[in-house]
């Protein structure tokens, strides 16, 4: 038996769930169970990234505690698990007590191998990136990723991280891992990101300043920058430094993380943890933005979907199929509301429930089970392995349009009545065919995967698996 750790970033708690984390989770969790499946050990891991300034500012906007706020805002995370029937085997915060010991153990780590030094500097910063936005960066004064948010410019000592030393240790790890960044435009990215040249970046803050953080050992004064703190969290799930049983045991695991966390994920991170004497990451997966009606999605605009607000409409495994099926993982994609509505009712409703309700009501006569033909969908493991889930997905939703399409050209109600020997043969067909939908679909629709199954074994249908709904 292999073990498989896979493990989402931790989102930001200053903002409610949107789809675009939900998505990234999904996958995770397709992966997660797909692995078990395969008989493989897997740990998931997934939570709440808790310091820094924006949750130090919400906070203070709304006039609450900040921890009080972060145990609000992480419940809402926590709540995906029974929304979404996602199956983590870990939800880690960064204001845990064993979280925040770990990293002033990962700091002092970093320090004694020589790559943490203090210095004054001057930058722009972006709030909303949490982190420090060079000239080349900034488009009309402002971070493109958040133009609603002005710039500061922040002067003071602090730490640094002597990133500029891993430069060529990091070109070596990516020559040496053809396949480390997923999908490869992002591992193009990154590599040119590498080759020219790598500053030393700020890993603190003046507490009296930003008290919000972990503070900095040795050194009271000064309190971990959040991204420091939060990426040591992918470590700590699995054990360091107090079990390193478990830790070796599981570790290097593979990450799922979204398009605006490309260098620190694939860059920082990975320097991070050979300054700390740590084998890299397995692999790393780079999603796309979601953007709604061509904006991005924003509190601040009103124009947010939520993963709750996709469930009450579309169901568990109706949400779970549609953000799985939006575009190819790491490529940016638009949505409103009205397309997710038609694709539901013609690859859902119109087609797989469709399906499944014809091919019972048909068979109420004869009871064939499954098992009479060899119509099965064949899916690579390739296809898994490099999270090509909507390639997966279209070949279900062909292989039903066929089957639908086959029932008509067949006529196969006059043939139950006709020629019921050709109509049980053809029922075998069909039988057999949606038992394999149901098996590929185990890890992407475990609900519905399972109703399909007990539908079959009953040779009875009630209701639709997926009803219309209306735009």
């Amino acid at each position: 038996m292999s073990k498989f750790y896979i493990t989402t970033t931790l989102p930001y708690v200053n903002a409610e769930p949107h789809i675009g984390f939900a998505r990234e989770i999904i996958m995770a969790d397709v992966l997660a169970r797909y692995h078990r499946l395969a008989g493989d050990e897997v740990f998931f891991n997934t939570g709440t990234d808790e310091h820094g300034l924006k949750v130090f500012r919400k906070a203070q906007e709304l006039g609450v505690d900040v921890q009080k706020y972060c145990d609000e805002q992480a419940q809402s995370y926590k709540n995906l698990r029974g929304l979404l029937n996602l199956s983590w085997n870990s939800f880690i915060r960064t204001t845990d007590k064993n979280h925040i010991k770990a990293a002033q153990e990962f700091w002092r780590r970093c320090a004694a191998n020589g790559y943490i030094a203090k210095k004054k500097y001057k930058i722009k910063y972006c709030i909303g990136c949490e982190l420090e936005k060079t000239e080349s960066e900034v488009v009309g004064g402002c971070c493109p990723l958040h133009p609603d948010t002005s710039l500061e410019i922040i002067e003071e000592e602090n730490y640094f991280f002597e990133f500029s030393k891993f430069q060529e240790k990091l070109l070596d790890l990516y020559g040496k891992n053809p396949n480390f960044v997923l999908p490869e435009k992002k591992f193009n990215e990154i590599k040119k990101f590498a080759e020219m040249g790598l500053e030393d970046f700020s890993i603190s803050r003046l507490k009296d300043k930003m008290p919000w953080g972990i503070e900095v050992p040795g050194d009271p004064e000064h309190v971990m920058y959040v991204w420091f703190d939060a990426l040591i969290n992918y470590i700590v799930a699995v054990g360091w430094p107090d079990d390193l049983n478990k830790f070796n045991a599981w570790w290097p695991g593979v990450q799922i993380a979204g398009k605006d966390n490309l260098r620190q994920q694939s860059a920082m991170w990975q320097a991070m943890l050979m300054a700390a004497g740590l084998s890299n990451s397995r692999q790393i997966f780079i999603g796309g933005f979601i953007t709604l009606g061509g904006q991005k999605m924003s509190k601040s605009l009103g124009n947010v979907i939520g993963p709750a607000q996709m469930v009450q409409k579309f169901g568990v495994d109706g949400t779970r199929y549609l953000l799985l099926t939006l575009g190819g993982f790491g490529e940016d994609v638009d949505v409103t509301l009205e397309r997710l509505a038609e694709k539901y009712n013609g690859d859902l409703a119109n087609g797989l429930g469709n399906l499944v309700s014809r091919v019972i009501k048909l068979n109420e006569k004869f009871s064939v089970k499954s098992g009479q033909s060899s119509h099965k969908i064949e899916i690579s493991d390739e296809l898994f392995s490099e999270l090509r889930f909507k390639e997966i997905l279209d070949t279900v939703n062909e292989q039903v349009t066929w089957a639908n399409k086959y029932i008509e050209e067949k006529k196969l109600w006059e043939l139950v009545k006709n020629d019921p020997k050709e109509a049980q043969k053809i029922l075998g067909e069909l039988i057999d065919l949606v038992f394999s939908v149901a098996q590929t679909l185990t890890p992407f629709m475990p609900e519905t995967s399972e109703k399909i199954k007990n539908i079959l074994n009953l040779n009875k249908v009630e209701g639709s698996l997926f009803p219309r709904i209306s735009n």
